[in-house]
Formats: C-alpha cells, structure tokens, sequence
C-alpha cells in the first residue's frame, strides 16, 4: 500500500518535471532560420540550447564551469568588500588572493582542456543581458 503511493507520487513528479520542462523549451528563443523573413532583421540571434546526444558532456561541463566561475566572481568580490571594510589581516588577505588566483588558474586549465573560453562561459540571458559581467579589457 506504501509502495503504491511512492510509486504513485514519484510518477506524479515525473510528470510534473516533463511539464516544467517542455514549458521551458517552449520559452526558449527561436533560432533565426526560424523567424519569418519580415521580422527576422530586426532580431539579433540568441543562443539556443541544442541538445545533441554528442555534446552532452561537453555542454554540461561548460554549465558547471560557469556555475564555478559565478561563484568565483561573487567571492571575490565579497572579499575586495571586506578588505575595503578593513575585516580582515593582512595574513587573511594575502590567503584569500591566493586562494583566489589558484582558482582563476584551475578554472583556466579545465577551459582549456575542454576548448571552452571564458566568453563561453557568459551565458546570455536576453533581455537581461549577460550573466558574467564583462572581463577586464
């Protein structure tokens, strides 16, 4: 009887994700070749999530990546605001950049494993812009 609802429960969420999903893909810009030719050069091209069987891994490690880099960048500003805010020694300080460079440096490697750039990691969120703010020039 137990195992029933579980079974029961578990498929209802099953069914709830599918739904949440296919209304996702439904929100999802509409690649250019897809807009009719009237209104097609009044819309600039957006990123559109593919998913191909091949690039799976690859694209999943880019999400992760930006994921990290996101995180990256909110410590790193959080610690330039403490260090304004004089919170912290000036051992804290040095250990922080430290630590913050070797992520900066691991973050790059794995990039370059994977062919990505830190530019593929800057998702764009259409109207909102990008999701990285922009790299030092």
């Amino acid at each position: 009887m137990a195992q029933d609802r579980n079974d029961t429960t578990a498929a209802h969420r099953r069914r709830e994700v599918a739904e949440a999903a296919a209304t996702a893909f439904r929100l999802l810009p509409a690649r250019r070749w897809e807009i009719p030719p009237s209104t097609a050069s009044d819309l600039q091209p957006y990123r559109r999530l593919d998913t191909d069987p091949d690039t799976v891994e690859r694209d999943l490690l880019k999400l992760v990546l930006t994921l990290v880099e996101l995180l990256r960048q909110l410590m790193e500003r959080q610690a330039l605001h403490r260090v304004d805010q004089g919170d912290l020694s000036e051992e804290q300080e040095e250990r922080i950049g430290a630590t913050l460079m070797i992520l900066h440096d691991r973050m790059s490697d794995l990039c370059a494993r994977y062919d990505l750039t830190m530019d593929d990691l800057n998702l764009d969120l259409g109207p909102l812009g990008t999701l990285l703010p922009p790299g030092p020039e």
